[in-house]
């Protein structure tokens, strides 16, 4: 029996930082939204056998599921922050073998370097595989892959509320040693770490726009390569963003703090980061 492969795009309208922000067109005078950008790019894939975006109950995501039938891709609506709990029951009611999970804020995600990670985790016969936990490749090409036993375990033991709300920590933090977990590293040409196109704040929306202004018209399946030599082109491109913080998964209160005084730093706030500097330790 072949296995089925489903990609699961996770999207919704609440997002905190930039709400709305799947629904941005891009490029910005177009009516394509960045979500639909994400699918058109995922059904490039020449292994992924189903694509399923995977909203909320939340009344507004019906929006969501309005892009998804037009898109002609399947959806599931689920729990707002229980991602985990959302992932599992789309992977079940479409009877997903692997999951390829990617994020609705990532616009530029690359068909090739996704089949490479489906690959890549095949080969090794691997529990989990991501790009991500060495960064290497430029921000917003993220992608993971994972069974559905490995899904269906972290489902059922997860228990801490960043393992619930960022779907996979279960499987590669808390758990790591349990799972065979490989990580894909870009080749030369594309390690690119310092280049951030995904989509959270508004600097971020302002860089799409450019790269894409830049690129779409050209080509609107643009690939990676594209993108590195447009940022080589154009350097000062990285600036747009270059004071956005990635938000991170962090398990303690200390952590946060340490975190919170980067943010302040780059904001210029040097007394509350002084302050906290000196009561961290203490």
């Amino acid at each position: 029996m072949q296995m089925k492969i489903g990609a699961i795009i996770q999207a919704r309208t609440s997002s905190t930082r930039l709400p709305e922000k799947v629904l941005k067109y891009l490029p910005y005078n177009s009516n394509i939204t960045v979500l639909q950008q994400v699918i058109r790019r995922t059904k490039r894939s020449k292994l992924i056998n189903d694509i399923i975006v995977a909203t909320t109950n939340d009344e507004k995501d019906q929006k969501i599921v309005k892009i998804a039938e037009f898109e002609k891709v399947k959806w599931y609506r689920g729990s707002i922050d229980n991602v985990l709990e959302r992932y599992y029951f789309a992977a079940t009611e479409y009877k997903v073998d692997l999951i390829v999970r990617i994020t609705s804020d990532c616009p530029c995600i690359d068909w090739n370097i996704i089949d490479k990670i489906i690959e890549f985790h095949i080969d090794h016969n691997s529990d989990y595989t991501s790009n991500t936990l060495q960064r290497t490749f430029p921000h917003g090409l993220d992608v993971e892959v994972f069974s559905f036993e490995v899904l269906e375990e972290a489902y059922y033991n997860a228990t801490k509320d960043y393992e619930k709300e960022h779907v996979t920590p279960y499987i590669h933090t808390s758990n790591r040693d349990k799972f065979k977990i490989c990580n894909f590293e870009a080749p030369e040409e594309l390690s690119a770490p310092d280049i951030r196109i995904t989509l959270d704040t508004e600097e971020d929306y302002a860089l799409l726009c450019a790269v894409f202004d830049s690129l779409y018209y050209k080509n609107n399946f643009f690939n990676t390569y594209d993108i590195i030599n447009l940022f080589k082109e154009k350097p000062w491109l990285k600036l747009i963003n270059k004071k956005v913080v990635q938000k991170k998964i962090l398990d303690t209160l200390e952590e946060e703090l340490k975190e919170a005084i980067k943010i302040l730093d780059l904001q210029d706030l040097k007394r509350a980061r002084d302050f906290l500097q000196r009561n961290l330790l203490k």
